[in-house]
């Protein structure tokens, strides 16, 4: 692996962080850690990331996510060889794809320029990395509301929590996000030369 290769994926992995954590079948929770699957996708990815017609952000994202969703099939037909794991990867592909467009919307509204476009893969990468540094159960609710839409008695179902339980850890969550995004584009701005 090439100091090159690992420099153009490494700010992915948190982005990455958060989609595994989100979809990783319940049942491989206690067995799996989410970093790991990580990690294996980022190895799977390295030897081919030459292949890549160009670095944008979003495709570099879109080309992880796929290898994510294989990743996170390989593993799911490891622990239940009786799944299909081409239908389950399939299925994790698009749920992927899905989360990622919910970061996305999240994000932006319509940035058509170039430098917009490039502003918004920064900002998806910078939130990306907020979410991760959230307690586990905050990032679960927040991701479950504002990234896949749920209402508050289905994360409270899901979860396995009361509605205001859910409702303290989002508000706590989203205090917590904007306190991470606000540190972090602090960090950001200091760290850019001055004219």
């Amino acid at each position: 692996m090439s100091q090159a290769a690992a420099e153009a994926l490494e700010p992915f992995r948190h982005y990455l962080l958060v989609l595994a954590k989100l979809h990783l079948d319940a049942r491989l929770r206690g067995k799996l850690d989410p970093a790991d699957l990580v990690q294996q996708t980022l190895l799977r990815a390295y030897p081919t990331l030459n292949q890549l017609r160009t670095r944008e952000p979003a495709v570099v994202a879109a080309w992880l996510r796929r290898i994510l969703a294989r990743t996170l099939a390989d593993t799911a037909r490891h622990y239940d060889a009786d799944k299909r794991a081409v239908d389950l990867e399939r299925s994790l592909s698009a749920d992927l794809d899905k989360s990622a467009s919910g970061l996305a919307d999240w994000v932006a509204a319509d940035q058509t320029s170039p430098s917009e476009r490039a502003e918004r893969n920064e900002e998806l990468l910078r939130l990306a990395d907020a979410l991760a540094g959230l307690p586990d159960a905050q990032r679960e609710v927040v991701v479950l509301k504002h990234l896949q839409g749920k209402t508050l008695a289905e994360i409270a179902t899901t979860t396995e929590r009361t509605i205001p339980a859910v409702v303290g850890l989002l508000r706590r969550g989203l205090e917590k996000l904007r306190e991470n995004m606000n540190h972090e584009t602090h960090e950001t701005h200091e760290k850019k030369p001055r004219d």
